[in-house]
């Protein structure tokens, strides 16, 4: 009975539609130990033996004849959004994955692997709604499939049988064809299946070659696989959940930046330390993006890209803002980190967006270059790149696009304004830019007795009028750091009304209690742009100051400094507290006196 353990449970968990972790509550053990037991790793103990054969009984799986039950998923209709309310979170799902491989790979590791899974997963998906569109259109679903093999083209990705997630995760049959020498090519193992199913998805598409088949998840190393087969069924066994999909109606469009999200904070949490990455949360990507308000066809550009996710908001508030439009953004990313880099390829990809990517240091060598060698320069430039970083003073005194030196001079210590400088530099002469910067940029400095760089930077900007606004935004928003953060607004074309003038925001009190971050709900998000748009002074969050009173407070741009809170306690002058509190002492002499006369006749 023990050697059918695997085919017995996934036989339970289909006919009671359940996962691996919700099985291990039925049966009152560990996700890891029904893991390892449906994986083959170990067999069960009796007590829970058991328990397995009173689960099977009640789900109505014949344990008779259990080898012979194929572990087939509950049904649904395809492509059809599902209950929010009976989804399964996208952090439960990446965190059981991960679970699934924790011991084998070390935790920074574990979304090289992770990833590029979710992303075949998605593929996958969106080829099952594809082919399902194609079946209401043709009446078949067996005729779709042959139309879609004869004319890859009509899909956004053709994925062949070996790389679909219901062969993957054995759901469904496949007869592994033959080599030239009559072998068969079967794979051993999940580990083999899942390096011949990434290649043959990159054979087909191939713009996904160096996305998602960066891993051989069948390597070895002194004569031992790298991740063992049955955990990485687990995490196939994770993705298959049926209660969380990743097709076209199923996630919100910018998931898998989520999904890195999400695994950057679980890593730096495990490490204890920084995972190095600052991943823009969400929503304040769209704060910028609705502020900045981007036309059809106007090119953007952000040298800090990371996975994606800025210029993706563009592009998705662009198509909000004039939804008849046929135009798309022209858009240009550069990311240093070679996961990263992967990420945002995937995340163009899933959205269908045309985005040049390109690898490297901006600051070192920024690959987007005009015909005569100069900065590419745009109408939109977004970015977050790392807070207060230290540069070499050799990036400043041999700059061959000249961004320092004539933009207020050269930093040291912290490139908060070194970054602002080359956004500047890669402006278009109407341009106009958002960059998200740690909160002590527009203070540090300011009111010290020593001339100070990042101080005498600012006055440059603020006196050539390019600063057009400051928002700060609320406390732990951001998975690395609990400070707020700022977005630092420059205009090269401000409109008549704002010359001369900064809008500072102060968005600290517009969040949402979270855990284990706080957020900016969709109606405070929608507001702030709003407000900003507007430009009309808001008691206790927004105000417009003018440049000479800048220049007064010493180039202070903290709009903690130039908004008041609305304060709800009303303060009183000090002599007349004082002179209630003689009037209390006076009260109380009175009533101890009143009490001694009361104890003496008694």
């Amino acid at each position: 009975m023990t050697e059918s353990v695997p085919a017995l449970l996934q036989a339970i968990r289909a006919s009671l539609d359940l996962t691996q972790t919700e099985l291990a509550d039925r049966l009152g053990v560990s996700f890891a130990s029904v893991n390892r037991w449906e994986g083959g790793g170990n067999k069960p103990q009796r007590a829970p033996m058991s328990r397995i054969l009173d689960l099977a009984a009640e789900a109505g799986v014949d344990t008779a004849e259990v080898g012979d039950v194929p572990p087939v998923a509950p049904r649904r209709r395809r492509g059809a959004r599902m209950d929010t309310n009976t989804t399964k979170p996208m952090e439960q799902m990446l965190w059981d994955a991960a679970c699934s491989i924790r011991g084998e790979k070390d935790a920074a590791k574990f979304k090289d692997y992770l990833l590029p899974l979710l992303f075949l997963k998605r593929l996958s998906d969106v080829f099952d709604d594809e082919i399902s569109r194609l079946a209401d259109e043709y009446g078949d679903r067996d005729v779709a499939l042959e139309i879609a093999e004869a004319d890859t083209e009509l899909l956004r990705f053709y994925l062949p049988p070996e790389a679909r997630w219901d062969v993957i995760s054995a759901r469904k049959p496949y007869d592994w064809p033959l080599d030239e020498r009559g072998r068969s090519t079967a794979p051993k193992d999940i580990g083999e299946h899942l390096t011949k199913a990434v290649r043959a998805a990159v054979r087909y598409n191939p713009t996904l070659s160096g996305v998602i088949d960066v891993i051989d998840f069948a390597a070895e190393r002194n004569g031992e696989r790298d991740i063992n087969p049955a955990k990485l069924r687990g995490v196939v066994e994770a993705f298959s959940d049926p209660r969380y999909r990743l097709g076209l109606a199923d996630v919100q469009p910018d998931f898998l930046g989520r999904a890195y999200e999400y695994l950057l904070r679980k890593f730096a949490e495990g490490s204890g330390q920084s995972a190095g990455e600052f991943f823009t949360p969400t929503e304040v990507g769209f704060l910028m993006a609705r502020i900045l308000r981007p036309r059809p066809g106007e090119t953007c550009h952000d040298y800090a890209c990371g996975s994606g996710g800025l210029l993706i908001k563009l592009q998705l508030v662009a198509r909000e803002l004039d939804p008849t439009s046929k135009v798309p953004l022209k858009m240009y990313g550069q990311e240093l980190q070679a996961e990263s880099y992967a990420v945002a390829r995937m995340n163009t990809i899933i959205h269908d967006m045309d985005v040049d990517l390109q690898r490297g240091d901006t600051m070192i060598n920024p690959k987007f270059r005009d015909t005569t060698g100069g900065l590419q320069r745009h109408d939109i430039v977004v970015a977050n790149p790392m807070w207060n970083q230290p540069f070499s003073a050799e990036i400043f005194d041999n700059d061959p696009y000249d961004r320092f030196t004539k933009a207020g001079g050269v930093t040291s210590g912290r490139g908060d304004w070194a970054w602002l400088q080359h956004t500047l530099a890669v402006m278009n002469d109407g341009g106009r830019a958002a960059v998200v910067l740690d909160t002590g940029a527009v203070t540090r400095g300011s009111g010290s007795k020593n001339e100070d760089k990042e101080r005498n930077i600012r006055k440059w900007f603020v006196d050539h009028d390019y600063i057009e606004g400051v928002v700060l935004l609320p406390e732990n928003l951001f998975y690395n750091t609990t400070a707020p953060g700022i977005i630092l607004i420059l205009s090269k074309r401000k409109q008549a009304a704002r010359r001369g003038k900064v809008i500072v925001v102060n968005a600290s009190q517009r969040f949402t209690k979270g855990r284990p971050k706080n957020y900016i709900n969709d109606a405070d998000l929608i507001e702030l742009a709003r407000i900003y748009q507007s430009g009309e002074p808001v008691e206790g969050e927004l105000a417009v100051v003018e440049a000479a009173d800048i220049e007064g407070a010493d180039y202070n741009l903290s709009p903690a400094k130039w908004v008041s809170k609305a304060d709800e306690v009303d303060h009183r002058e000090v002599k007349d507290i004082l002179s209630d509190l003689v009037a209390l002492d006076a009260r109380g002499a009175e009533i101890n006196a009143s009490l001694v006369r009361m104890l003496v006749n008694l």
